[in-house]
């Protein structure tokens, strides 16, 4: 197992390579720069000129990849071209908000999703199917942006129980700052558990029907034992999955849900930098989103033995 977390690491590690060097020359392929952006279209060329200069934009790409890739490496992350802040300040200010309402919808979203797949699969055309199943597609159908306003405008305006503009941070209390980020992260976390609870429910029922199943009922296993012990085991296979894979959801929500709610995370960061042409910021905000998607797939594989012990790597089963 060791080896193929080894393999597996350093796959990961030479996917972020190619993806921090596909941003750096993708950027720069893009006709505009930040220097147009910051002095305007009306400016001269003896300006841009200066400024491209000092920004170190006349250098060759190499030169320029060469000094940005070294730089990272020794934990220097440059500077905003627009603001001259650091960069990695403003992405360690930025990374805390969304990760928190990213962590709270996951487990929001799981926290609906396991029991819901599981009342669907074992109640099969029944009421509480029913409900599982229309409740599943309309988490899927809404937005996240929209289950945000809808939050916001009754449980933040009507009733007043929650803030709706801003972010708490947690050395202030970790009530004032649940308070702050549950009304973002129902609003993501919603149209996750919506698709993890389709997976759940489909997997489970597949199980079910297994024909070691059917053994296990002219035996006499209990429901219970046959539910928990033998079905839930092998349908969590595909669910984690799943479960990994739609953390896309939980960062792509983020970006219009931190606008609904005033929050200045990595979505907002993002969507700043590329319309400011901030190279600096736009790179390591995309280094660090595809970091979370890559390593969260080596961790669902490395999950997969820890949920069924049979599963051995590099291809073979015991």
């Amino acid at each position: 197992m060791w080896r193929y977390v080894a393999k597996r690491t350093a796959h990961a590690f030479f996917v972020m390579w190619l993806v921090a060097t596909t941003v750096f020359v993708g950027l720069r392929s893009v006709p505009g720069g930040p220097v147009r952006a910051m002095l305007g279209q009306e400016a001269t060329p003896e300006a841009v000129a200066s400024l491209r200069a000092e920004l170190g934009l006349n250098d060759p790409l190499y030169v320029q990849y060469v000094d940005w890739f070294a730089s990272m490496l020794t934990g220097d992350f440059g500077r905003s071209i627009t603001s001259s802040e650091s960069v990695g300040q403003l992405i360690a200010s930025a990374a805390p908000r969304t990760i928190s309402i990213a962590a709270l919808a996951v487990t929001l979203g799981l926290a609906i999703a396991i029991p819901a797949g599981i009342i669907g699969a074992t109640r099969r055309n029944q009421s509480a199917d029913y409900v599982a199943t229309l409740g599943a597609f309309v988490g899927i159908s809404l937005p996240a942006f929209f289950v945000g306003i809808l939050l916001a405008i009754v449980f933040g305006v009507w009733l007043g129980w929650f803030p709706v503009v801003g972010y708490t941070p947690l050395s202030e209390g970790v009530i004032p700052w649940l308070r702050g980020i549950i009304l973002p992260s129902i609003a993501v976390g919603l149209p996750y558990a919506a698709g993890v609870t389709r997976m759940m429910r489909s997997s489970l029922i597949e199980t079910l029907n297994e024909q070691y199943m059917r053994t296990a009922v002219a035996k006499g296993v209990t429901s219970r034992t046959r539910l928990y012990k033998h079905a839930l085991q092998n349908a969590l296979i595909p669910v984690v999955t799943i479960a990994g894979i739609q953390l896309a959801l939980i960062l792509g929500g983020s970006v219009t849900v931190e606008i609904v709610f005033g929050i200045q995370g990595l979505g907002r960061v993002l969507v700043n930098s590329i319309l400011e042409r901030n190279y600096p910021v736009t790179q390591m905000t995309i280094l660090l989103v595809a970091g979370i998607f890559v390593f969260m797939n080596l961790l669902v594989d490395i999950m997969y033995t820890a949920i069924d012990p049979r599963i051995r790597y590099g291809g073979e089963e015991a």
